[in-house]
């Protein structure tokens, strides 16, 4: 699924196809948010991840090229009474806010190496100084799994491909193995995960 178009149409069939829950691994960094920062959801489709970082305070936005995954995230954050602003954009052509965000969760955002340079160069202009980088994605070793992911293995993340397009930034957290998802239809089972958490200095 490589245009907008198709994941436009991909959203438009009905339900959330991550769900609505927050993934997991945002989830567990909670105690490190705190209301009132400025939080940027990449690649957030339907809106779980930015509701959530809305519901916990924040200023949230969520940026993602499908129009129709975003209007459903705005339906999700009335229903829960809380602002979103989305943005629909590519984020390879997306004209990133430099220093904009205290907040960058990157999950599961997998894009062509060319691509995937060109988004992490914007979200490393757009993280302000002390602000965290929070990513999860799927690596080389899901091939063959059933739990979600891409199967263009170039599209996948590893421990070294995080050290290298986040290359300045502090690592807190940062480790590959097996994790279980439970989010959506799209994502359940067990998957091989590289998770981290990063912070601008």
């Amino acid at each position: 699924m490589s245009t907008s178009l198709a994941w436009d149409e991909r959203y438009a069939g009905g339900g959330f196809q991550f769900g609505e829950a927050p993934n997991l691994f945002l989830l567990s960094q909670a105690h490190r948010l705190k209301p009132g920062i400025r939080a940027l959801a990449v690649g957030d489709g339907e809106g779980r991840n930015g509701v959530w970082l809305a519901e916990q305070g924040l200023e949230a936005t969520s940026v993602d090229w499908s129009d129709v995954g975003l209007g459903k995230a705005r339906a999700l954050a009335a229903r829960r009474g809380v602002a979103l602003q989305t943005v629909t954009a590519d984020l390879t052509r997306w004209d990133w806010p430099v220093a904009g965000f205290d907040v960058i969760a990157w999950i599961f955002v997998h894009l062509p190496p060319e691509d995937r340079t060109l988004a992490c160069d914007g979200a490393m202009r757009a993280l302000a100084p002390g602000g965290l980088l929070l990513l999860e994605a799927f690596t080389p070793a899901q091939e063959g799994r059933r739990s979600g992911g891409p199967k263009d293995t170039s599209l996948l993340w590893s421990r070294a491909l995080v050290e290298r397009h986040f290359a300045g930034l502090e690592v807190l957290e940062l480790l590959e193995g097996t994790m279980a998802l439970d989010e959506g239809p799209r994502h359940q089972g067990l998957a091989e995960v590289v998770r981290a958490v990063l912070r601008r200095p």
